[in-house]
């Protein structure tokens, strides 16, 4: 259905299914994926035909996916829900010279409802600056992994984050945001809702490794794709939360084909500087083990626009190194290394990084 003041897409589903929103770049746009979906014969058709009304591009994807796609220039806002009995998906669209309806989202607070649960509000983009979101793992009911002395990973990720933000504060130009900043459950979704819905340019997720072998220690970088290894595939489940068997292939590439190659070369080149200033700066005071840069499918590198890493700072499960993470100054020097990489990698990328 469209008219001057609206547009809007209605898909008719059968059954409730998951709505996933991204942003997307070249060309600019929202996207709203819809996993284990597939398109009746009917839609197929209309897809392919032109019938579909504008601005809305409807797409089947080859990983089990639908996505429909908004171009920013084309909406002033827009706003999806569903609906029940039957099982329906309502896009609409305000146009770009259209009066703004209250309960329409403006293009710039893409999913600001599902990120208003992050401990950060969703705030305008200061342009000139550079916005980086520091994410800590776990939080609240969710601890983590924990050590033989019952250290929690939520607690130390909390802390490196912390201490990480008030390095990068100091530097000109640069906006910190953080998925939260208190002992609080952040769902993987809204986590990556809230880096997009503040537009930032740099994601850096702080994570504490864990193995069933209690000599296992040392630092290692991810950024988003294939599992390369078993280990690499377990790790990423159990950040995850989601069994070793769906985490390698399946929905998480839902929207790959969306991925631009500059989002994917910025964060090999992010992840690359953060592992070489950790383990230039660790080593010395420190023993450290280099596990190297790896590619794993998290949840929260899949689903941000933004060149994304995580880091995995120690083993919690080895003795040596939870007492380690349990020192407030092995915890400083955790951020500063982690601040020279980020800072190291701004350096060559600024002043437009995305």
């Amino acid at each position: 259905m469209t008219s001057p003041e609206r547009s809007r897409l209605v898909l008719d589903l059968d059954r409730h299914t998951t709505v996933i929103e991204q942003r997307a770049t070249n060309p600019s746009r929202v996207v709203l994926a819809l996993p284990n979906t597939w398109l009746s014969q009917p839609a197929q058709t209309k897809a392919t035909n032109g019938t579909i009304p504008s601005p809305f591009m409807v797409t089947q994807l080859p990983s089990h996916a639908v996505a429909v796609s908004l171009p920013i220039t084309a909406f002033r806002a827009y706003k999806h829900f569903t609906l029940s009995h039957p099982p329906r998906l309502v896009i609409d669209v305000t146009p770009p010279n259209a009066p703004v309806p209250p309960s329409a989202l403006d293009p710039r607070e893409v999913s600001q409802r599902a990120a208003s649960s992050a401990s950060q509000p969703v705030t305008p983009r200061a342009k000139g600056y550079t916005t980086i979101v520091i994410d800590p793992g776990h939080g609240g009911k969710d601890p983590g992994a924990r050590g033989i002395q019952r250290t929690e990973e939520k607690d130390i990720t909390l802390k490196v984050g912390l201490q990480l933000r008030e390095l990068l504060r100091k530097q000109p130009g640069v906006r910190v945001l953080m998925t939260r900043d208190r002992d609080v459950f952040i769902e993987l979704e809204d986590r990556a809702r809230f880096a997009n819905s503040n537009e930032a340019d740099l994601f850096v997720s702080i994570h504490v490794n864990s193995h069933p072998s209690r000599i296992v220690k040392g630092i290692e970088i991810y950024h988003f794709g294939e599992a390369k290894d078993q280990r690499a595939l377990e790790v990423a489940a159990r950040e995850n939360g989601t069994p070793i068997i769906n985490t390698g292939v399946g929905w998480e590439y839902l929207v790959a084909d969306l991925l631009t190659a500059k989002k994917i070369e910025e964060s090999l080149e992010l992840a690359w500087n953060a592992k070489e200033a950790m383990v230039s700066q660790m080593n010395g005071p420190y023993v450290v083990n280099d596990h190297g840069v790896k590619t794993a499918p998290f949840y929260v590198l899949r689903f941000t626009s933004m060149p994304s890493i995580l880091a995995e700072i120690a083993y919690i499960s080895n003795p040596d190194e939870e007492d380690l993470l349990r020192k407030p100054a092995f915890v400083r020097d955790v951020a500063q290394s982690l601040y020279h990489g980020i800072v190291s990698f701004l350096t060559n990328n600024r002043p437009d990084i995305r």
